[in-house]
């Protein structure tokens, strides 16, 4: 996967059509994010690179609960993507 803007937004896509909210933020995250699972918000530091971003969000995916079915077509292909990428590099 390139590391665009483009891939970015189809990626954050993907968190927010299952009811997440993306928020970037200054803040010490010793992993690059935090996540408060009662809101569905997703807080990234606000400092990473477009390809910091999108390993952060890709890391993050199997975290979050996902909503397969809430997802547009072109979505879900690309989250069926990235976890068949993730299930080769676990």
């Amino acid at each position: 996967m390139k590391y665009t803007q483009s891939n970015l937004d189809k990626i954050e896509d993907i968190v927010a059509e299952s009811g997440y909210i993306i928020r970037y933020e200054r803040g010490n995250f010793q992993s690059g994010y935090c996540i408060l699972q009662e809101k569905k918000v997703v807080v990234l530091n606000k400092f990473l690179q477009t390809e910091g971003r999108i390993n952060t969000l890709i890391d993050l995916l199997p975290q979050l609960d996902i909503q397969f079915d809430s997802l547009t077509q072109q979505s879900q292909k690309l989250f069926e993507e990235i976890s068949t990428i993730e299930l080769q590099h676990a």
